[in-house]
């Protein structure tokens, strides 16, 4: 089959590999439809995260058909259109039992893309296929299905959720990529009385006001203002710059919360001799997608509309083309790019 495969910092190509196997009874071999480009996937390319080495197929995030199925793969079947979760879950480890799919201690967790091979290729193996893949519905557009892998359930899980965004809450998102915007999207469902989206680019910021942010500004005037005045109550941090989790806890009121989503290449300073009187809470998180069921219930009738997150699509086999355009995402305007199987 064909893959696009890390080879060490800054270089990755459109290769032809093995195809994937069964290799153990819970997997399942996932023919891939559409896949996604994640901004973990630039620091992978980066060369950031050391324990994904040269020779593995990059991409966590995938929508297509099982072609094959293990002994003990119970909940789904060959011919199944699945969304394939980008964490993998044994479901018997206690962090399972809880729901913390991504602490998962049982072989799972983050591995796709990451300790095995990913979803940026033609095949996938899935690891425990009864607890990393839901069923699509047939009326469910690829577009929007492929949101499901990590977008929306890491917005919601490690932002909003961890965030305790609730009504009548000001809500503040440094980082307006698709993982913040997602949680503008989602922070909405909570009826804050009003959320402001805050990133260094003017298209990202147009997008954060269509997507349903009430302010959408370059750091500046606004955000002083909130940070010398009554301040936010929650701080959604989603650029994974250290320079945003600092405008966070300024920006964040006494008794607020910080949820840092962004993922850092780099330290981050946490200012304690500033902060510590502000009786402030921060949350981090991988996410589990243990939310997934919900936020598909919620995409399928209606009362949330992503597909608008997809700016560019390309052939999987243009998946080099389409890393260009996605790490040069404040100059093309790209958001969420779709690879697609043609």
């Amino acid at each position: 089959m064909r893959a696009l495969v890390y080879h060490g910092p800054g270089r990755i190509s459109w290769d032809t590999v093995a195809d994937p196997t069964i290799e153990d009874p819970t997997d399942a071999v996932v023919r891939v439809d559409a896949t996604t480009i994640c901004g973990t996937d630039l620091h992978i390319r980066r060369g950031e995260l050391p324990e994904v080495k040269p020779g593995t197929v990059l991409g966590h995030e995938a929508v297509g058909e099982v072609v094959e199925v293990g002994r003990e793969v119970h909940s789904t079947t060959v011919g199944d259109q699945v969304i394939v979760s980008s964490i993998s879950a044994c479901g018997r480890c206690q962090f399972c039992r809880d729901g913390m799919f991504g602490q998962c201690h049982g072989g799972g967790g983050w591995i796709l893309g990451n300790l095995t091979n990913g979803t940026q290729a033609e095949f996938v193996r899935v690891p425990f296929a009864d607890y990393s893949t839901r069923r699509r519905p047939g009326a469910l557009a690829l577009e929007d299905a492929v949101l499901l892998s990590e977008v929306l359930p890491t917005a919601y899980e490690v932002g909003v959720r961890n965030g305790h965004v609730g009504p009548g809450d000001t809500v503040v998102v440094v980082g307006a990529g698709p993982v913040g915007l997602a949680a503008v999207m989602t922070a909405r469902l909570y009826s804050p009385r009003r959320i402001i989206a805050v990133d260094l680019s003017r298209t990202r910021l147009e997008a954060a006001t269509r997507l349903g942010a009430d302010s959408a500004e370059l750091p500046g005037r606004l955000i002083a203002d909130l940070a010398e005045g009554p301040g936010a109550d929650v701080a959604i941090e989603a650029a994974g710059d250290p320079d945003s989790f600092v405008l966070c806890t300024r920006v964040v009121r006494p008794g607020g919360h910080i949820a840092n989503i962004g993922t850092h290449g780099k330290p981050a300073t946490l200012h304690l001799e500033a902060l510590w009187h502000k009786n402030m809470t921060i949350s981090t998180g991988q996410v589990d997608t243990s939310s997934t069921p919900w936020l598909l219930d919620l995409v399928t009738s209606g009362r949330l509309h992503v597909s608008h997150l997809v700016t560019h699509t390309f052939g999987l086999d243009r998946a080099e083309d389409a890393y260009e355009v996605f790490s040069r995402g404040t100059d093309t305007g790209a958001l969420k790019i779709g690879l697609y199987r043609e």
